[in-house]
């Protein structure tokens, strides 16, 4: 790959003028008096389709020869670039194909048909897919659009570096998301090119950071260990290309934990209103665990799309409630009595707590004859609160426990 030079990312920048969405630099004063800093988000959740990925496809697109374009395009993707690469080839009358893991996201699967494009579900991951595209990609004779090993996908995806320097001229850290490495290569090129001291800090999933493990060796390294809910960085080896780049211009790559990207997109949504998917809430999550130095500094974190699984996003809002001590769920094993749902209700409530959901139980095997199996999830206010509840219903004099 040639150096790629200002002129070229402004070039697409122009390019891509009406075609996309220019997002939002937003300063969370909120999450940046909780880490010491300055915190800016550049929201591309709020980019067209849904996440970054729109920018290198057009921009790739645009590059096609006439010829090229008869022949139609093909890419294989979890979710995001496969919707990029289908609303391009909608912009641009091009037939696409797309092939997608069988566990990708319901949604995005029917968003990449509603762009029109077609969908093959092939394997497990973006490996199994890439293997089965690149096979009908010699069968269909079509064109091959890369997620990220691409020259102009880079360029196309370090429109997001443009902008947040023109946004921000004084930035200090822009923390990245990183799967292949199409965006931090982008980002880290262009912002650099336009401020050289800005520093580029990239996160992986700690189930898939080979990335991390290819810049320690020199040279491309598989690694996955198990399934993430970040699919979208979930990809077990970097592109030659990304490698290459990302080895020059990006200071540091650190990892997270799933738990801690789901703590992150709660974060996002509680304080902010603001919806992200899994990959795209894993900047924050590695400042919310003090893997970057922030204290002082300007620093923004690219929330990198916003393709959320919405039952995801409901197990996690409940699962960091329950972290939170904001929803407690309470196991009684009570005598099958008249009024007794009653006394346990009313303590509750006299507490100040409100009963979110309650369930009863009659046949459960360890719940004894004459007794009575009862849950109930409470919506509390945090920990001083349940110290509160616990007192009171403890004075009832029923067996219960406190159950996840």
């Amino acid at each position: 790959m040639t150096e790629l030079k200002l002129d070229d990312f402004q070039e697409a920048s122009e390019y891509l003028k009406g075609k996309i969405n220019r997002t939002p630099l937003y300063r969370s004063s909120t999450l940046g008096k909780l880490f010491g800093c300055e915190l800016y988000l550049k929201l591309e959740n709020f980019q067209k389709t849904g996440s970054f990925k729109a920018r290198g496809a057009l921009y790739r697109m645009s590059k096609l020869t006439p010829e090229e374009k008869k022949r139609g395009v093909i890419t294989a993707s979890s979710g995001n670039h496969a919707q990029g690469v289908a609303y391009a080839a909608s912009f641009n009358g091009i037939k696409a194909k797309i092939v997608m893991p069988e566990t990708s996201v319901p949604a995005k699967i029917n968003a990449v048909q509603n762009y029109g494009a077609e969908v093959v579900l092939y394997g497990n991951d973006y490996s199994d897919a890439k293997l089965k595209a690149d096979e009908i990609a010699r069968m269909d004779n079509s064109v091959f659009i890369e997620a990220f090993n691409d020259e102009n996908v880079i360029t196309g995806q370090g429109t997001v570096g443009l902008e947040i320097i023109e946004d921000l001229p004084d930035v200090d850290i822009i923390v990245v998301p990183v799967g292949g490495g199409g965006l931090i290569s982008g980002i880290s090129m262009a912002s650099r090119l336009m401020k050289p001291s800005v520093k580029i800090i990239g996160v992986e999933s700690e189930m898939s950071d080979s990335m991390r493990l290819s810049v320690q060796e020199g040279r491309v390294v598989p690694h996955t260990n198990g399934n993430s809910i970040a699919d979208g960085i979930s990809v077990k080896y970097p592109g030659e290309i990304t490698l290459s780049i990302v080895s020059k211009y990006v200071d540091d790559i650190v990892t997270v934990s799933d738990e801690s990207i789901a703590h992150a997109i709660y974060v996002l949504l509680e304080r902010n209103k603001i919806v992200v998917e899994p990959s795209g809430a894993a900047s924050l999550a590695a400042i919310m665990d003090g893997k970057v130095d922030v204290k002082g500094k300007k620093v923004v974190c690219i929330l990198s799309g916003g393709n959320i699984n919405l039952l995801l996003l409901s197990k996690i809002i409940f699962k960091s409630m329950e972290l939170e001590s904001k929803l407690v769920r309470l196991e009684f094993r009570i005598p099958d009595r008249p009024g007794t749902l009653f006394r346990i209700s009313s303590a509750i409530s006299e507490v100040g707590g409100n009963v979110f959901h309650a369930e009863v139980d009659n046949l459960a095997r360890n719940t004894p004859v004459g007794f009575q199996t009862v849950k109930f999830s409470v919506n509390i206010r945090g920990e001083d609160h349940l110290a509160q509840l616990i007192e009171k219903i403890g004075k009832l004099g029923y067996s219960y426990e406190i159950v996840s």
